[in-house]
C-alpha cells in the first residue's frame, strides 16, 4: 500500500501542476480577449494625446494630464486613486529655434533644422555665431583641448550603431553626448554645441531630449541643441568643403521656477495582503514637440487598463495592484523619487514594479530583474505566453522612473519589451503623434503587461 501511495504522489503533483497551468492559460486568455475587444486603451489614448497634447513637466498640460489620469483610473475601476505631489522642473523652449551656417568660400548660406535640448539655457536675442569644431568622442575633444576649441562651437557628430539588433544599446552608446556633451565642450571653452539627434533614420526631424549641466566640467552653461539627421550630414560635408564655416543659433528657452505637479496612482486593493504592493506604470509627462504618443502614453492607457481588465475578467488580487502614472520622466524624475518616498513613509511593501517606457509596439517579451528570485521564477511562465508570440524573458529590468524605488527600496523591477525597431524613428520628435500608434499593437502589448502582473500576484513570493 505504501509503494501504490509513493508511485501515486508525483501523479498527483503532475496534475495538480497541469491543472494550476491550464487555469492560468484561460485567465490569460480573458485578459487578452478583454485588451482586444473591449478595453479603452486606444480611446484613452486618442484623448491623452489628441485633446491634451504636448505634456512637459510644469506646463498646463501636464496638469490637465493629471486630472485626466485620475478620472480615467476612477473609470477603470480603482478602488482608490492617490495623488502624490512633487516638485518638477519647468523648462520652457519659448521662440522657434534658429540656426544657419555660412560659407565665405563657397558663397552659401544653409538652414539646418535644429531643436534645443530640454534644461538648455537659450542663446539670447542676438544668438551666437563662431567657426565649427567636428568631434566624433570626447576624446576627440580632449586631444583637441581649449587651444582649438575656445570661443567655438562643438559639433558632436555621433552615429547610432546600424549593427546593434537592440536599437537602445545604440541610443545608450550616443545619448552620453547629449547628456553632457555642453558641459564637456564648455570645459574647453567653447561657447554652444550641437548634437546629432539620436536615431538612425535618415529624415529631417531633430530629436531633442534632456541634457544637464555637469558642473564638475565646468561652471559655464552654454546653449545645447540637436539637428536633425539631415542637418547633421549637410553640416559635416560643408565642413570637408570650408573648415572655417560659421554657425549661428538662436534659441529663447529658460528654466522657470519649479512648478507643482502629481504622481497619478490608481489601486485596486488586495483581498488577502492590501499592505502588499504589485505596480505597473509609465510616465505621464512628454516632450512639447508633439503629442507623446509612443513616448509614453501608451505605457500609461496600457497600465491604467489593468484596473479594468482585472476587474471585469473577475481576478481579485491577493496583493494590491497599482496603475502609476509618474510625473517629469524626462527632465527630472521627480515623480520616480516621490514614489520611493511615499513608499518608504507609508512603510509600502513592494513584491516587484514593472515600467512601460518603450512605446506601443508589437510585444516582444519582459527584461526581468534577479533581485530575489523574480526572473527564476518569471522563467517558468514564458510557455504561458508562448500563444501570443511572446519569447523574450531576459534579465536585467528596470526603468528610469523605478530606479530610486528600485535602489533604494530594493525592489525588483521590470521592463516591458515590445519591438523597438521604429521607436528612435519618432523617439522625442515632433512626429510622436497618436495616428503612428497601431490599435492591435497597443492592447497586445498591454494584455502582455496585465498578464504578467496576475501572475506575479498569484505565484511570485520573495
Amino acid at each position: 500500500m505504501k509503494q501504490a501511495i509513493i508511485f501515486l504522489t508525483p501523479i498527483f503533483v503532475f496534475c495538480f501542476i497541469a491543472s494550476s497551468q491550464n487555469n492560468d492559460s484561460l485567465i490569460l486568455r480573458k485578459i487578452y480577449d478583454h485588451y482586444l475587444s473591449k478595453s479603452k486603451c486606444y480611446s484613452n489614448l486618442e484623448h491623452l494625446t489628441t485633446k491634451i497634447g504636448a505634456r512637459l513637466s510644469g506646463s498646463a498640460q501636464a496638469e490637465q494630464a493629471v486630472q485626466w489620469a485620475r478620472k480615467a483610473m476612477y473609470a477603470a475601476g480603482a478602488d482608490t486613486v492617490i495623488l502624490q505631489p512633487c516638485m518638477v522642473p519647468h523648462w520652457v523652449r519659448g521662440q522657434k529655434e534658429k540656426c544657419f551656417i555660412t560659407s565665405s568660400k563657397l558663397k552659401s548660406t544653409f538652414t539646418l533644422k535644429c531643436a534645443a535640448l530640454g534644461s538648455s539655457v537659450g542663446t539670447g536675442l542676438k544668438g551666437i555665431k563662431a567657426q565649427v569644431i567636428e568631434v566624433h568622442s570626447f576624446d576627440d575633444l580632449d586631444a583637441l583641448g581649449e587651444k582649438n576649441i575656445k570661443g567655438k562651437i562643438v559639433f558632436y557628430n555621433v552615429f547610432f550603431d546600424q549593427t546593434k539588433i537592440r536599437p537602445g544599446s545604440a541610443y545608450g552608446e550616443t545619448v552620453k553626448y547629449r547628456g553632457k556633451g555642453a558641459s564637456y565642450a564648455a570645459k574647453y571653452g567653447a561657447i554652444g554645441c550641437v548634437v546629432r539627434s539620436m536615431t538612425s533614420v535618415a529624415d529631417d526631424e531633430p530629436h531633442t531630449g534632456n541634457m544637464y549641466y555637469d558642473t564638475t566640467l565646468s561652471k559655464i552653461k552654454i546653449p545645447a541643441l540637436a539637428l536633425s539627421y539631415k542637418a547633421a550630414d549637410l553640416l559635416h560635408e560643408t565642413i570637408l568643403k570650408d573648415n572655417g564655416i560659421q554657425l549661428y543659433l538662436e534659441t529663447h528657452c529658460e528654466t522657470l521656477p519649479d512648478a507643482p505637479s502629481f504622481n497619478v496612482v490608481g489601486q485596486i486593493n488586495g483581498t488577502e495582503r492590501p499592505n502588499e504592493f504589485v505596480i505597473a506604470g509609465g510616465h505621464l509627462d512628454s516632450w512639447d514637440l508633439a503629442q507623446g504618443a509612443h513616448d509614453d502614453g501608451t505605457g500609461i492607457v496600457q497600465c491604467v487598463e489593468i484596473l479594468s481588465a482585472f476587474k471585469q475578467v473577475g481576478i481579485k488580487p491577493k496583493h494590491s495592484i497599482r496603475a502609476v502614472a509618474f510625473m517629469n520622466e524626462e527632465n527630472g524624475l521627480a515623480g520616480g523619487t516621490a514614489y520611493a518616498k511615499f513608499a518608504k513613509e507609508k512603510n509600502e511593501k513592494h513584491l516587484a514594479a514593472l515600467e512601460a517606457d518603450a512605446g506601443g509596439y508589437t510585444p516582444r517579451g519582459f527584461l526581468i530583474d534577479t533581485t530575489k528570485g523574480l526572473y527564476n521564477q518569471a522563467i517558468k511562465w514564458k510557455s504561458l505566453f508562448h500563444p501570443y508570440y511572446i519569447d523574450r524573458f531576459d534579465v536585467d529590468g528596470g526603468g528610469a522612473d523605478l530606479s530610486v524605488i528600485q535602489k533604494s527600496g530594493g525592489v525588483p523591477c521590470i521592463g516591458f519589451e515590445p519591438d523597438t525597431q521604429r521607436y528612435f524613428d519618432i523617439h522625442h520628435t515632433a512626429g510622436d503623434t497618436f495616428d503612428k500608434v497601431n490599435k492591435r499593437e497597443l492592447e497586445l502589448s498591454g494584455a502582455a503587461i496585465a498578464s504578467l502582473i496576475y501572475l506575479i500576484d498569484k505565484y511570485y513570493q520573495p
